[in-house]
Order: structure tokens, then sequence, then C-alpha cells
């Protein structure tokens, strides 16, 4: 049943996530037939320490009269690195994907929102690309998520890519946003992963909430 579930939302992805000019579930990567033969050599899979959901925010389902994250939708959760791959090669990466919609990758269990007790009192480092250059550094960034490369990995919830029209956004989210020494430990070693020399800042969620656009970074590297 889990499997039809993901196959299921998965699909509707597929036909929704499409940049302008694309095809209606495009799929990127292998046909069933090679994909069913290739799943077949596979005698042992690899699990992963956590399972992870991927999560989408269709833009088109969007309204401003919806409250937030209303139009968030669990597409697939995965738990091997076999999975992972399976996946990833058959979703649309961040510089194909339509201009408003969010894509995120969060540990089983956590909504990718502001309410979930476990992000409630967190917040998130960002990370900002020119429109259509975000996609090496998605997967880097998804790869030392699943691969627990992080040295305080416990305090990550997750991570999110905006796009937007002028640039794509990614967001590292943690869970304690006042443990200053895990935050700072980890946005560097996000940006040593990723090579990324610009500054990046820390948001705490509350601030987001109370403040909007007006929240100021309590960390920055």
């Amino acid at each position: 049943m889990a499997d039809e579930l993901n196959k299921a939302a998965l699909e509707e992805y597929k036909s929704s996530s499409v940049e302008d000019g694309g095809e209606e579930g495009e799929i990127v990567g292998e046909s069933d037939d090679t994909a069913s033969s290739l799943g077949k050599q596979i005698t042992m899979k690899h699990p992963l320490e956590h399972s992870w959901t991927f999560w989408f925010d269709n833009p088109s389902g969007k309204s401003k009269q919806a409250a937030w994250g209303s139009s968030i939708r669990p597409i697939y959760t995965f738990s091997t690195a076999e999975d992972f791959w399976s996946v990833y090669n058959n979703i649309h990466h961040p510089s194909k994907l339509a201009v408003g919609a969010d894509f995120h990758c969060f540990k089983n269990k956590i909504e990718p929102k502001w309410e979930d007790p476990v992000c409630a009192n967190g917040g998130k480092w960002t990370m900002n690309f020119s429109r259509g250059k975000s996609d090496t550094c998605w997967l880097y960034t998804l790869l030392a998520l699943i691969g627990e490369q992080f040295d305080y990995g416990d305090e990550i919830c997750g991570a999110v890519i905006n796009v937007r029209v002028r640039q794509e956004k990614i967001a590292l989210w943690t869970r304690n946003a006042a443990n200053e020494t895990a935050q700072v430990s980890i946005g560097k070693q996000w940006k040593e992963f990723l090579d990324y020399n610009d500054t990046i800042g820390f948001i705490f969620h509350d601030d987001a909430k109370k403040l909007d656009r007006a929240a100021k970074n309590r960390y920055s590297l």
C-alpha cells in the first residue's frame, strides 16, 4: 500500500511540476521496462540511517486566500540509497521546475511547516542562486543530508528549494535555533560541502512568523 501511495503521489508531481513549455507528465530517465530490468538485478539495498520524504508545493495550487502550507503534498518516502537515486533520477531538477514551486526533502514524519512540533523552535540557513544554477548544489545538499555528513545531524529537519522568477533559494531547516554552536557548525559544514563562498544567514522561524520579510539574520557566515 505504501509503495502504491508513493507511486500515485509521484505521478501527480510529474504532471504538475513541469516548467512552462515542458511536456505534462514528462519522466526523466530510463523506460519502465529498463527500470524493471535493473531492479531485478539489485539483490541488496543500502539502508539509510533515517527515512526521508520528498514534499512538493505546487504553485498552481497556491492562492492568497489559502493558509500557508496548505498546498504542500508528500510525494515519495525513501529509506535506502537505491530508492533515493531511483526517485531523484526520475523527477525534475530545480532548473526545470515551474516558477513558484517549492520542493522539500525532510526526515520522515517531520512536515516542512513552522507548525510541526519538531520545527516549531527552529530556524533555517539560506543560500541564493541565479535562476537555473542550483541543480548541483541541491543534489549535494541532499547527499549530505541522507549520508549523515553533519556533525550535528540530529539538529537537521530537512531542506527546501524555492524556485522564483529571478533566483532559486536552498534552505536548510534545523530544530533548535537557540543552539548557536550547533547552527554555526551546520552552516560552516554546509558551505564547505557545496564550496559556497557567499555569505549565508540564519533566521529563526519565530522571527519569520512575526516579522515576515523584515526578519533579520541571527547568525551569519
